[in-house]
């Protein structure tokens, strides 16, 4: 038994290089997947062409695996050896090669592992992990909107009834995933998207979706929020340009903000709310892992109330050698998809 990896081997390298790599093991509180599938995420292609974030090299890069566990480390109970699972990698936090994404096996923090069913692919799992624990922490971490998140798929928090909250950029993974996250903990959904998205975007649980272009989106957003609580803004695009277009939206009704990017900037003034960083959901915010990560998702997935979206891109070919092909094909730009590479 061998394991390989796509090597970056030094900053501002290309192509990936295909070798071997340690076969890992388990350690507390530690879960070995053998991958079946990886999605590309904007930051992989951005960290091999600017050389941000991995603070030692050579180096495995991705956060989104799905496969079927190969080893369980003390302590982790809720999977076992064969069992399929989805998973998000720490390696842009741990700067350790065991926790890439675009190898054979990863070591995975067992908090977000979780099961999947039968009837969903690896490779359209493998577009949630990184979006699941990014969208749960501007909705539920409590220096973001501090929602209650939700611990089943069937009995949304009590606390969240007549709350409602706005996604902004629903067709982005995260935004799918905040938004059917957000619908899962009993809250009335609104979104807004590019035209060509509202629909499908619709589908995911929003009360209402709107182009992010319109020239009434202000008060199309204000009405369709009448009659609840305003939590405030899962930012799942986190540009200057967004926070403006939401700030009326603020101004109106008040409420806090949770941005996908570091250090936001262009927010209006006085505004309470925070950027989240998500590996943080399984170590300084674990109380939003240890809902959404070990109880909602599988139930939820299982139920078919939480959906792989966006649907998957899969790169042609299969193995290590085409995740390279995936980085050039996401820096190309997808819109309400992401692409997946098959291991």
């Amino acid at each position: 038994m061998s394991n390989k990896a796509a090597w970056i081997t030094a900053a501002r390298t290309s192509p990936l290089e295909i070798k071997e790599a340690e076969m890992p093991k388990a350690g507390a509180n530690e879960v070995v997947v053998k991958n079946h599938a990886a999605a590309i995420n904007p930051v992989d292609w951005k960290i091999q062409d600017y050389g941000i974030f991995l603070q030692k090299y050579p180096n495995i890069l991705g956060t989104d695996v799905a496969g079927e566990v190969h080893e369980v480390g003390e302590g982790v109970m809720h999977v076992k050896k064969g069992d399929r699972v989805l998973g998000h990698a720490f390696s842009l936090i741990t700067n350790a090669p065991r926790n890439g994404a675009f190898q054979t096996y990863t070591v995975l923090n067992s908090t977000v592992v979780s099961k999947i069913p039968s009837s969903l692919s690896y490779t359209a799992a493998a577009v949630l992990p990184l979006s699941i624990s990014t969208a749960s922490l501007t909705l539920f971490q409590k220096g973001a909107l501090g929602l209650t998140p939700p611990s089943s798929a069937s009995a949304p928090p009590k606390e969240n009834a007549g709350k409602s909250v706005l996604v902004w950029g629903g067709s982005s993974s995260v935004g799918a995933s905040a938004i059917q996250l957000a619908a899962g903990a009993g809250l009335k959904v609104v979104s807004v998207a590019g035209k060509s998205n509202i629909a499908a975007v619709k589908t995911l649980g929003a009360a209402a979706v709107f182009d992010h272009t319109s020239p009434t989106l202000t008060d199309d957003i204000l009405k369709a929020l009448e009659g609840t609580t305003f939590a405030g803004v899962s930012d799942c695009i986190g540009s200057p340009e967004s926070a403006a277009a939401w700030t009326p939206i603020y101004k109106k009704l008040g409420g806090k903000y949770g941005s996908v990017i570091p250090d936001a900037k262009g927010l209006p003034e006085g505004i309470g709310g925070t950027s989240v960083f998500a590996p943080m959901v399984a170590l300084k915010e674990g109380y939003v892992g240890a809902a959404i990560w070990a109880k909602f998702v599988p139930e939820a997935l299982e139920k078919g109330t939480l959906k792989a979206k966006p649907d998957a891109i899969v790169v042609e070919g299969k193995g290590l050698e085409d995740v390279q092909k995936g980085l050039d094909r996401q820096k190309k730009g997808v819109s309400f998809r992401k692409v997946v590479v098959e291991l």
